[in-house]
């Protein structure tokens, strides 16, 4: 018999039990990730099709996966699988991108910060550039030398400083952003037409106006404010030097439900009644979605091993806090989490018969303030019981602040069909060993030979 697939929510809890049966989680290993690969696939899937929908047939899309949403290398390959690349921002995302196999023309990069050894490689690999400052594009100027046409497309990042959205610092289109051409600066605009007029070589154009907080009317007329500039510069020049938008990433996420909301075909929509030449063929498109592409895919489950209270309040201690959570251990307001009740054996826990309780849960860290939740209506917990942060499928258990050295946890895909759960590993837990040598074991005895 041939099984179905299923809804999220019902392949999340036939996951938790899973992993609680198979081992995953336990007293040993009281923290974990788990990505659920058909919600993967599904979110690149429903990707491509809304662009699919929008833009004039045979014209050239890449989707690049933002490296930093998913450090992961079997993550990078499932995405390539589904027909993504990659976006990289740093030497270590495009060896890691190299690492899941995908190609060179298929990675983008992009980093306010890129040294000189990193734009050579990126043109003898075949790597695009999007440079960010007129200095870089000096830089890459000498490195391409006489060359009419360098091996791999280059383009400029700008800053089309249309606004900011409810979280500054993933906002990268305010007045004062450290991405990008800041476009409306007395000069700029003219500097960029002149930039592209002297160097027959440069032929993309790269705008971002940021990602969580941010409105999708935001985003768009950012976009507008590049393709327009785009048809200036082509106009200038007396022919379409610019061939390609890159117009970035950023779809904002729902955290209060397992609703997804904004999706990619209302923002695919949007552009193209905002910005309707900019899909009609004459640009190739470069995407760099991240987040939105994972996030409701990923939950990171943990172990309640004590339960308490302090002055009245209770208190679920877990092992999960800012080592994964960072975001929302430090800026609650802007990264709040919903947080499900599992008993130990990974069954969803009903509430008691005077309903939920508000209580604190609290991570492992050492300082005061390693809450994931305050003053939370849920069914009283009990060491043993687990707890699952949902949608966190990216930044939180790929990218691991090592606060009091807690491990990075495991992480696991897991193929969800009726009446039976596969999981592949992702990364296996740290050892504490790992921990020892990656601080400096090697040198312990370093400090004490100076002098």
């Amino acid at each position: 018999m041939t099984s179905t697939p299923i809804a999220m929510a019902t392949r999340r809890e036939q996951a938790v039990r899973a992993a609680v049966q198979q081992g995953l989680l336990g007293p040993d290993q009281p923290v974990v990730g788990l990505l659920d690969v058909a919600g993967i696939r599904a979110a690149a899937a429903g990707l491509r099709a809304a662009f699919e929908e929008v833009v004039a047939p045979g014209t050239p899309v890449l989707h690049a996966f933002a490296v930093k949403a998913a450090s992961l290398v079997p993550v990078l390959r499932l995405l390539a699988d589904e027909g993504l690349g990659c976006e990289v921002a740093s030497p270590g995302e495009l060896a890691l991108a190299r690492a899941a196999g995908v190609t060179p023309d298929r990675i983008v990069l992009d980093s306010p910060a890129k040294t000189a050894a990193e734009l050579r490689e990126a043109l003898d690999l075949g790597i695009a550039v999007n440079a960010d400052n007129p200095q870089e594009l000096d830089r890459l100027g000498a490195l391409v030398g006489h060359r009419a046409t360098p091996p791999t497309p280059l383009g400029l990042r700008i800053n089309p400083q249309v606004g900011g959205g409810s979280i500054d610092a993933l906002s990268t289109a305010t007045a004062t952003s450290k991405f990008g051409v800041a476009l409306q600066d007395p000069g700029a605009r003219e500097w960029v037409v002149r930039a592209f007029t002297e160097r027959p070589w440069l032929t993309r154009l790269h705008a971002h106006v940021g990602s969580q907080g941010c409105p999708l009317e935001l985003m768009a007329a950012g976009i507008r404010v590049a393709y327009e500039l785009a048809e200036e510069i082509n106009e200038a020049v007396g022919r379409r030097q610019i061939d390609a938008l890159d117009i970035g990433g950023g779809l904002p996420v729902n955290f209060a439900s397992d609703e997804v909301t904004p999706d990619y075909r209302e923002y695919a929509q949007l552009l193209r009644n905002t910005v309707p030449g900019l899909l009609d063929g004459r640009y190739a498109l470069v995407t760099e979605f991240g987040r939105s592409l994972l996030a409701k895919s990923g939950l990171v489950l943990a172990r309640v091993e004590y339960a308490k209270s302090a002055g009245g309040r209770p208190i679920a201690v877990t092992h999960a806090g800012a080592q994964l959570a960072t975001r929302t251990v430090f800026a609650p307001d802007a990264w709040p989490l919903r947080v499900a009740a599992y008993d130990a054996e990974g069954r969803p826990k009903a509430a008691g018969p005077d309903g939920p309780i508000a209580q604190d849960i609290a991570g492992p860290c050492c300082f005061a303030g390693d809450l994931i939740a305050r003053d939370r209506p849920l069914p009283e917990l009990a060491p043993g019981d687990l707890v699952a942060l949902l949608d966190t499928g990216a930044y939180y258990f790929s990218n691991h602040f090592a606060y009091n050295s807690l491990p990075r946890p495991g992480v696991y895909g897991f193929d969800a069909t009726e009446g039976e759960v596969r999981f592949a590993t992702v990364r296996p837990p740290q050892t504490v060993g790992e921990i020892v040598a990656e601080s400096g074991a090697a040198y312990a005895l370093g400090l004490t030979r100076l002098r």
